[in-house]
């Protein structure tokens, strides 16, 4: 910076070297001034202009190189000479821009960068103003939205196929031991042996029954009870499955015992009882076409995705489960009849793990009801606990407002005690069928899910709530189970679509499952069945 004085004292010329201030000339009138006022006006500018040339180096180090004129510096420099901070202005003018793009339509066919990286390249190219930027930055986030909502679907609809399907070792464990039944005289042999069949109709043993067509499951369920026994000489299991699978079912347990405990295996069409004229409803729900056609039809077709929570969308396809369908999910609905000489029984799901002595389930006096159940309206986790009749039924559906409370606590299926002589003085079986009716009649608009609505219904006033510690839910789907809680549980049970057998089952709940598979069997490693 030079300043420089004419000769003849008239005139004050300031320049700079640094390209930032332009030449600046202050003319003196010789009568109008007096060299002592000219003096302290030197005076005063020779004690500024450092401050403007240090300023106007701060300006240049934080990028703003393109000022060249007083305008300019004065627009950058002049609030901070002042002591003032255009910083809150600045953030006032960004939420207006905000506001105004939140409001607008984006424009149709607009070209999206593909990366946040390209659209800073693209706005240095362009010299896109702030309006332009806000615009397209809100574009790329409602894109990748869409983009994550559909990946979200899609998950949702892969998981339910993979629930639904059955793994190829479980697959290859049915048909081998099919084959062995064909071909092996010990595993056609009966069960149990002649001399204990008496015990089957025994009410001093501790009945349970099992209905399912997963052998393995089968066998986790069975070994797990009778491993956390302390009376296993007193178990006697009664497994139902259906005609295809009972060879291989027969063949497992026939080659597999599991002493001191006591298996039998029968099928479905072993029961004289279960004919068309007992189950017509049952048979109208496998047989019905606009049935089979909602559980195993086109499950995205006619659904708003738009309108649809990935949540509610996740339970609206567990509800299209086809096993919804299967006379094994209905069966507990008859037990009285099929075990007529049983007074009382623990049916079990096959998803379940036995891991303390249930003896004492049997010594519970249910008080004049016929189910023992876990109720799920209370508990520590919200998620699986948290279970009414409004989370089951529709109650804009005339009947269900009519005859239900929304607020009603539900109750689990899974692990429950059954008490059969009270059972059959009641007209339980006549209630499911009248309510399953009514939801045909309805078109499946009473409520969705499976086999609990109308057990929901038709138990209404036979239960006996037993204490949570018996039976923990939730195993299935709910990834952020409590490990500790589940080792003190006596029954955990994987009710969802993540079952331990498969891929898709929680791997940090998996080993309550798999310590009790015998991956050593032959059939079991011919099928290739590995630890997960």
């Amino acid at each position: 910076m030079q300043l420089h004085v004419s000769p003849s004292m008239r005139s004050l010329t300031i320049s700079s070297n640094n390209g930032f201030i332009e030449l600046m000339k202050i003319k003196v009138a010789a009568r109008h001034i007096s060299y002592r006022t000219l003096f302290h006006t030197i005076l005063i500018l020779a004690f500024l202009l450092p401050f403007v040339f240090i300023l106007t180096a701060l300006v240049t180090l934080e990028g703003v190189d393109k000022c060249s004129s007083f305008d300019c510096l004065g627009r950058r420099l002049g609030p901070r000479l002042l002591g003032r901070d255009d910083s809150g202005r600045l953030v006032k003018d960004f939420y207006k821009i905000l506001n105004q793009v939140n409001t607008e339509e984006i424009p149709d066919g607009i070209k999206l960068p593909d990366s946040f990286n390209q659209l800073v390249s693209e706005m240095k190219n362009n010299q896109y103003d702030a309006k332009t930027f806000a615009l397209m930055l809100r574009a790329m986030m409602e894109k990748l939205e869409r983009e994550i909502r559909e990946s979200k679907f899609s998950e949702l609809m892969n998981k339910h196929f993979a629930a639904s399907s059955i793994p190829k070792g479980l697959y290859c464990l049915s048909l081998r031991l099919t084959d062995e039944y064909s071909s092996n005289a010990h595993a056609r042999r009966q069960l149990p042996s002649p001399e204990l069949l008496p015990v089957l109709s025994n009410n001093t043993y501790h009945h349970f029954v099992l209905s399912t067509d997963n052998i393995l499951a089968a066998s986790v369920v069975v070994t797990s009870a009778v491993q956390s026994s302390l009376k296993p000489e007193k178990i006697v299991f009664h497994i139902i499955t259906d005609k295809k699978t009972y060879a291989g079912m027969h063949a497992w347990f026939a080659l597999n015992p599991v002493s001191p405990a006591i298996v039998e295996v029968k099928g479905v069409h072993q029961f004289d009882w279960l004919t068309r004229e007992n189950v017509p409803v049952l048979e109208a729900v496998e047989n019905h076409h606009g049935i089979r056609n909602y559980y195993h039809g086109n499950h995205i077709a006619g659904a708003n995705l738009s309108d649809t929570t990935p949540r509610t969308f996740a339970s609206k396809l567990q509800a299209r489960s086809p096993k919804y369908i299967s006379l094994l999910n209905h069966l507990r609905i008859y037990l009285p009849e099929l075990f007529p000489n049983l007074d009382k029984v623990v049916f079990l799901d096959d998803d379940v793990v036995i891991q303390r002595d249930l003896s004492p389930l049997w010594e519970i006096d249910l008080r004049g009801k016929v189910n023992g159940a876990v109720e799920t309206c209370k508990g520590e986790d919200e998620w699986v606990m948290s279970k009414h009749f409004r989370n089951y039924f529709n109650f804009s559906h005339p009947l269900i407002a009519k005859h239900l409370d929304p607020n009603e606590c539900a109750w689990a299926y899974g692990m429950n005690v059954f008490d059969l002589r009270a059972w059959r003085k009641t007209n339980i079986r006549e209630t499911y069928h009248y309510w399953l009716k009514e939801n045909l009649k309805s078109n499946l608009t009473m409520w969705k899910l499976g086999t609990l609505p109308p057990a929901l219904i038709a138990f209404k006033g036979h239960i006996h709530p037993i204490d949570q510690s018996w039976h923990m839910l939730g195993l299935g789907y709910q990834s952020k189970t409590n490990v500790e809680n589940a080792k003190r549980a006596a029954v955990i049970h994987y009710n969802g679509q993540s079952k331990p057998w498969l891929q898709i089952g929680f791997e940090h709940l998996r080993p309550f499952w798999t310590k009790y598979v015998n991956y050593s069997n032959d059939f079991v490693r011919n099928c290739h069945i590995l630890e997960l």
